[in-house]
């Protein structure tokens, strides 16, 4: 159980006794508290009756303060450490137990679209080297341990999965989703340094970010009960800025909804408001579902063959790569705008970052390889199964739940309890909360999560909570309150 004290170890030490021979020696290792292995800087649980779903402003997290909510100190290894080997003891036991934590925080993690699901033990020979992708990926800088061949190998098979030619693509791995997101959105202001930015308000928080990072101009566009971006809202958003481009930001599965913008209508309604294709740049978000979208029957397209300007995705999401990292693809005309000569590295850079995990594109070059497409389309039909497996339960324990079409993150009403929450590692939002299943995410550990669920929840409402109206979060046909039941 996390939070729970670890009775002490024992191990076994060598030391000189007083007449200087090595002698054997039991010694113990101080308590030890799982709970200070996780860093979780989530506010304190709140001790009166105050509605969990109700902004209380004891629970805001404060900026600016810096609350040590766990910490391992780092102590000065013994002189005699060399001989002895206490330290190297010492640790050795803390990062055994926190593996234990890494396992058990694992079994209950529902909340964020992680794929826990990877078993990359051939590539332990390669953790020994640092491996830096420096500068641009298609030109060799000085740096000699890289891993550019397999960066390149990937950026290869996502740009066919887009449907852009070889010759007419540039892209690089990112050190993570939002990386991609700011890459995107920066190259479309080089493109049109006078864009607006168009967001849906469902949108990452990283788009947003951006717009104040690159000091663009943002306008919030409304959307849907589904979290869908609301094309009349765009629309008339557009036509009051008519004198200037477009820099859009198109969803392939929002954040707490999975919700993806209907692509095809955004570009009409572009086309509508007298935009030409040289007055507007589409960045596509696919942190997710941009991998899980091509293998989902009927699914819309999104193509280069399209007039888009981007697509990112993250690879330690559907691809299930052990570190952040994600794939950012632009077409080819649009990198000169932004890339510069380096003569440190011999190279030219049009990335965000400088220094890049040159181990992620192994991994990622490694899964595809391992999987292929027919490995990744049976992972989506299971996770979207498993997904209409959980929503028809909710529903059937008289749980609002909403599932969007291409979906496989299920929305639902908020647990009234934060430890459940956190137990469960669940993402919430206002009186929403949401399981993303993944391909790790089997229908036992479904039924486990409901199992606990309905079995808290009927304690839950004993003690005087009601069941929220989540009416205007995922609409009236979705709501089991007792007002829409």
């Amino acid at each position: 159980m996390v939070g729970s004290v670890v009775e002490a170890e024992q191990f076994v030490s060598t030391k000189p006794n007083a007449n200087g021979v090595m002698a054997a020696q039991i010694l113990s290792v101080p308590e030890f508290d799982l709970a200070a292995v996780i860093a979780e800087p989530v506010p304190p649980l709140a001790t009166t009756d105050t509605n969990l779903w109700e902004e209380d402003e004891e629970k805001k997290i404060v900026l600016g303060r810096n609350i040590h909510t766990s910490s391992l100190e780092v102590t000065e290894p013994e002189p005699n450490d060399d001989l002895t080997g206490d330290k190297d003891a010492y640790m050795a036991s803390v990062l055994a137990r926190y593996r234990k934590t890494l396992m058990e925080r694992t079994k209950h993690h529902l909340g964020y679209p992680y794929n826990l699901d990877f078993d990359y033990g051939a590539l332990a020979q390669l953790q020994h080297f640092s491996i830096n992708n420096l500068g641009d990926p298609f030109i060799e800088s000085n740096y000699g341990v890289h891993s550019r061949q397999f960066e390149v190998g990937v950026l290869d098979w996502f740009a066919r999965l887009w449907e852009l030619e070889k010759d007419e693509y540039w892209g690089y791995i990112t050190n993570c989703g939002t990386e991609g997101n700011l890459h995107g959105i920066l190259v479309g202001r080089e493109v049109l340094p006078d864009g607006v930015l168009y967001a849906s308000r469902e949108t990452h928080y990283s788009i947003f970010k951006a717009a104040r990072m690159y000091r663009m101009d943002c306008v919030k566009i409304d959307t849907l009960v589904s979290g869908e971006i609301d094309c009349a809202d765009f629309k008339a958003r557009l036509l009051q800025n008519k004198d200037k481009p477009a820099i859009v930001n198109v969803n392939i599965g929002t954040t707490v909804k999975g919700a993806v913008d209907d692509l095809d209508l955004v570009i009409q309604t572009l086309e509508e408001c007298g935009f030409s294709h040289d007055r507007f740049y589409i960045h596509c978000d696919g942190a997710l579902f941009g991998l899980m979208m091509p293998f989902v029957k009927r699914a819309p397209k999104v193509s280069f063959k399209k007039p888009i300007g981007s697509v990112s995705v993250s690879g330690h999401k559907f691809v299930g790569c052990p570190m952040p990292c994600g794939v950012q693809i632009t077409r080819i005309e649009h990198i000169n705008a932004l890339s510069r000569n380096v003569e440190y590295l011999a190279s030219r850079d049009a990335t965000i970052m400088g220094s890049r995990n040159g181990h992620a594109p192994i991994f990622l070059w490694y899964t595809l390889n391992k999987k292929g497409y027919k490995g990744f389309q049976k992972e989506v039909q299971k996770c979207l199964r498993n997904a209409h497996y959980l929503k028809d339960r909710l529903i059937e324990a008289g749980i609002s739940a909403m599932l969007n079409e291409l979906s496989s993150t299920v929305v639902f009403e908020r647990p009234a309890d934060e430890e459940f929450v956190r137990r469960w590692q669940l993402a919430c939002q206002g009186n929403i909360a949401h399981v993303v299943v993944m391909p790790n995410v089997t229908i036992d550990k479904l039924d486990d999560f409901l199992n606990e669920l309905t079995e808290h929840r009927a304690a839950w409402f004993q003690a005087g909570k009601t069941q929220p109206c989540v009416e205007s979060d995922i609409g009236r046909e979705n709501c089991l309150c007792p007002l829409h039941k």
